[in-house]
């Protein structure tokens, strides 16, 4: 474990490595290894809460900072501890990045006394290809990989050719998967009765991933009982993390501090 530079006052942050004796499922690369960053509140502002945050990029790289490591401050002033996952590519294995995002849950846990975070307040969030693999985690994941609730931001849902993200459909599948490997990745599909809560958010003109994915997902979240808030704002297409460039940046911050204030 590396310590990085404190980010403010009574503020922890560093790196770890996620697998300590070697990671399971291989991609076939070597060089992609999995971590986190950790970022935790002052002891007198932790509410016990975290989430782990896991960025997109289409299954085949990672926008690290503007939907992840710069998260961690939002999250900090909330008094929520936030982990953010730097996970394997699957490289057409899909168990590949879920055993990381599971793991990362349970490093969370494992270390709850010494974070500060209370075992039963774990959330996961993820945007755009993230977000599938946060919603998959969420749809399937049991025990103490199981989040506690869920955080989507412009999220692919669907691996169904008519309206998954080709590129993350490819990455984590492979091009010509079988159409029951199709619908078993398509977690609207998974939704269940103990599938945790779900804060949605995405943009009406996003012709990367499209908003039928979020709103099939909403949808599914509803038909279920589950808990959950779906935004979808007039314009600021795809991909815009927490970047105050996005026009309803404001807006998108109240909402989701609402919302994670209303349980």
């Amino acid at each position: 474990m590396a310590a990085v530079p404190v980010l403010l006052p009574a503020q922890k942050v560093f790196d770890m490595n996620l697998w300590q004796g070697g990671a399971p499922n291989s991609n076939g690369d070597t060089g992609d290894t999995a971590k986190v960053r950790v970022y935790l509140p002052s002891a007198k502002e932790a509410t016990g809460r975290a989430v782990v945050i896991c960025p997109g990029g289409g299954y085949q790289h990672l926008a690290m900072e503007h939907e992840g490591y710069q998260w961690g401050p939002f999250f900090n002033n909330m008094g929520i501890a936030a982990i953010v996952l730097k996970y394997r590519m699957p490289h057409g294995n899909p168990d590949v990045p879920l055993s990381d995002a599971e793991e990362a849950i349970r490093l969370v846990r494992r270390n709850a006394a010494q974070w500060g975070v209370n075992t039963g307040e774990v959330g996961i969030m993820g945007s755009s290809a993230g977000g599938h693999l946060a919603s998959m985690v969420a749809t399937r994941s049991v025990k103490d990989a199981r989040p506690d609730f869920q955080i989507l931001f412009y999220p692919v849902i669907t691996m169904m050719p008519d309206i998954t993200h080709k590129g993350s459909h490819d990455n984590l599948l492979g091009k010509e998967p079988k159409k029951k490997t199709e619908r078993e990745y398509s977690n609207d599909i998974q939704v269940s009765r103990v599938t945790p809560r779900a804060f949605i958010a995405l943009s009406d003109d996003d012709h990367t991933v499209l908003p039928a994915n979020g709103v099939s997902y909403y949808t599914e979240l509803y038909r279920h009982d589950v808990p959950a808030s779906l935004h979808v704002f007039p314009s600021g297409g795809h991909g815009w993390g927490i970047r105050e460039s996005f026009k309803y940046h404001l807006e998108m911050e109240l909402m989701l501090r609402a919302w994670l204030r209303s349980f």
